[in-house]
């Protein structure tokens, strides 16, 4: 977890230096529905597979905090639901960097992979181009672990595509 507390560190430092730079850029982003598709499992190939996820990302804000909530399934029958914390850092008015933590449920796992623990916590960096109408196109890279609180503490990671489409686009006001 140690690295882990290295990378939120760093993205607090920088997001404090964004916040202070360039307010206006962020401060009316909406609440968002993120769709994500990509490769599971990639890494270790144990059992390699696709993972779909779709997230509810709010824009209400604790600190320098926004919540989410996330539900993922695997075609290798794993899946996960959580919900847990981002950061958006801007890097100008376009690009977007997100960090991430999210504990899940986690179920699923076979002789080839399991992940070995009721709840896997998901950590992510996420970067993102931000389009006129606040949609974003992105990629992340993902890892699943359970901190070692199972005995077997395998983890694994995920290469995702993201779009995230502001809420009120997609359901109105």
């Amino acid at each position: 977890m140690l690295p882990l507390f290295r990378v939120l560190r760093t993205a607090i430092a920088i997001s404090g230096v964004s916040f202070g730079l360039s307010y206006s850029a962020f401060a009316d982003d909406p609440d968002f529905i993120t769709f994500g598709v990509g490769a599971y499992d990639w890494d270790l190939k144990n059992e390699e597979g696709e993972e779909l996820r779709i997230e509810y990302r709010s824009s209400k804000k604790f600190w320098i905090f926004k919540p989410l909530v996330a539900l993922a399934g695997t075609t290798t029958g794993q899946g996960f639901l959580g919900a847990g914390i981002l950061i958006d850092v801007f890097l100008g008015r376009r690009f977007v960097f997100t960090p991430s933590v999210v504990p899940n449920i986690y179920v699923g796992g076979n002789s080839k992979l399991d992940l070995g623990y009721a709840m896997e916590i998901r950590s992510q960096l996420e970067a993102s181009y931000r389009f006129n109408d606040r949609s974003r196109l992105g990629v992340a890279v993902s890892h699943y672990s359970n901190a070692g609180l199972g005995d077997d503490n395998v983890g694994t990671e995920s290469a995702m595509v993201y779009y995230s489409a502001p809420f009120d686009k997609l359901f109105g006001n």
